[in-house]
């Protein structure tokens, strides 16, 4: 069996997302996910900046940064690499939503997850928060793997 570990990138490489992604000047914006931990603080990090440039009001930015976490997350721990954020303007409840979609590689065979030593009340909680605070929330498949999606008003 090959050693996933070694397939994985280093901390160091998480810190580097903050040097790469694509951008539109119309708001949309990729984000490459490492396929380690603290990559999510890092993804958190970069989408602060590049949402506060988008001048989202700061009650959004919070909600946005917490769902941003929670997918992620879930992305890192339920699922295969490769993980690509994208952030974009959609309409939403009448007017302009963000949408945030992560896709992954699709679920992690049983026995090979990486929460499986967590503590169930230390986990479980993601989708419960994405669907409190978006407007809309839902999942699909594609080539990629699966995209799972959340729109929230600005």
């Amino acid at each position: 069996m090959p050693d996933e570990a070694a397939d994985r990138p280093s901390a160091d490489e998480a810190d580097e997302i903050d040097e790469i992604g694509e951008s539109d000047p119309v708001g949309d914006h990729v984000l490459p996910v490492p396929h380690i931990c603290e990559a999510v603080a890092t993804v958190r990090r970069r989408a602060h900046a590049l949402l506060s440039e988008w001048e989202l009001p700061a009650d959004r930015l919070d909600e946005a940064l917490m769902v941003i976490s929670e997918l992620v997350t879930n992305a890192i721990l339920h699922a295969l690499p490769p993980a690509v954020l994208r952030l974009s303007w959609t309409e939403c409840e009448g007017g302009a939503g963000l949408r945030i979609e992560v896709t992954d590689g699709g679920p992690v065979p049983a026995g090979q997850r990486a929460d499986e030593d967590i503590e169930p009340d230390e986990h479980g909680r993601g989708l419960g928060i994405v669907t409190a605070l978006s407007s809309r929330h839902g999942s699909r498949t594609c080539h990629e793997g699966i995209t799972w999606w959340a729109d929230l008003p600005a």
